[in-house]
């Protein structure tokens, strides 16, 4: 059963109470309900079918920061194995809001980055909501460079609101700090692949999304700002991003009509949380074979191919 449940999958939840309930009776009294119960099971099939078919932007951004959606270290723990975390930037602090450490996918290895939530109000304190300081960029930059040095693939984990917009970051410069991570992850000569897993906000997203392949699930969102923040902007009113989110195409599927993203993963019915190992098996399979296809370019071409990627986006054709 549904727990944690979002406003709109309140039909299914009454749905599957009801179900639990007609077993429960059955059990007690003995009584056979079993075509009862597969009428309603097929009905709440069809009903999840029908809702999560047809969900709006809204419903998608809802999805997408579910605080039970994997994380990081989630993917650490259960796609790679021999995951070991490496800490701080060297010149700051140690941003726990960013995670990342060398491990292996299938045996080979690799390196893992990615931003990292909590699932409580004390761990979301403590990663920050996900939202990192520019030393948090620069842990991630310095694991980016030591991963070329020793010329592993980067696997980078997109889920944050945004980079944090707080005096401090802003003095310890938040923008330089992610403008550099544009720069330098467009010239790694190792291959790079990017993926979405949750909610992508603006720079503090694109600073770990400069790679030949980005790749969203099918239930995450990525946008240049968060449909509050967009509403706040155009209508001096935030709590009109219901708005905001349809007008910013911002679902994995938009983007990948727009040729902003390359593949869309698919997710079990109602979200990765809903079922973490086939989203794992589904994350694992798309990484491993993109990861094949670039496996056979030099750094020069995997340069030239991020660069042609990027430049590709917005590119509009007379006919």
């Amino acid at each position: 059963m549904i727990t944690n449940a979002l406003e709109f999958e309140r039909p299914i939840v009454e749905l599957e109470k009801k179900i639990q309930e007609l077993e429960k009776f059955a059990a007690q009294e003995g009584l056979n309900f079993s075509t009862e119960i597969e009428k309603l099971n097929t009905k709440l099939t069809s009903l999840q079918e029908e809702i999560y078919g047809n969900l709006s932007e809204w419903q998608s951004t809802q999805v997408a920061r579910h605080s039970a959606r994997p994380y990081t270290l989630d993917y650490a723990e259960n796609v790679f194995t021999d995951f070991l975390e490496l800490h701080g930037d060297r010149a700051f602090n140690d941003d726990r809001s960013i995670v990342g450490g060398l491990c292996r996918l299938e045996g080979k290895p690799v390196m893992l980055i990615g931003h990292q939530k909590g699932r409580n109000t004390a761990e979301n304190i403590r990663r920050n909501f996900g939202m990192p300081h520019p030393e948090g960029y620069r842990k991630a930059l310095r694991l980016m460079k030591l991963a070329e040095k020793f010329n592993l693939p980067i696997i980078t984990l997109i889920d944050t609101p945004g980079a944090y917009p707080g005096i401090g970051a802003e003095e310890r410069g938040q923008g330089e700090a992610i403008a550099r991570n544009l720069l330098e992850m467009a010239g790694l000569r190792v291959p790079v692949i990017s993926v979405v897993t949750g909610e992508g906000g603006s720079g503090g997203a694109l600073a770990l999304g400069v790679g030949n392949r980005v790749l969203m699930f099918q239930y995450s969102i990525y946008s240049v700002i968060s449909p509050e923040g967009c509403a706040a902007i155009l209508w001096k009113d935030g709590s009109r991003g219901e708005v905001a989110a349809k007008a910013l195409k911002l679902t994995a599927p938009n983007l990948h009509n727009l040729g902003i993203v390359d593949e869309v993963i698919s997710e079990p019915m109602g979200g990765a949380h809903r079922d973490c190992k086939v989203a794992f098996e589904n994350f694992r399979e798309a990484i491993s074979r993109h990861l094949e296809e670039l496996s056979g370019m030099d750094g020069e071409a995997l340069i030239r191919d991020r660069y042609e990627r990027f430049r590709k986006i917005g590119v509009f054709t007379e006919h």
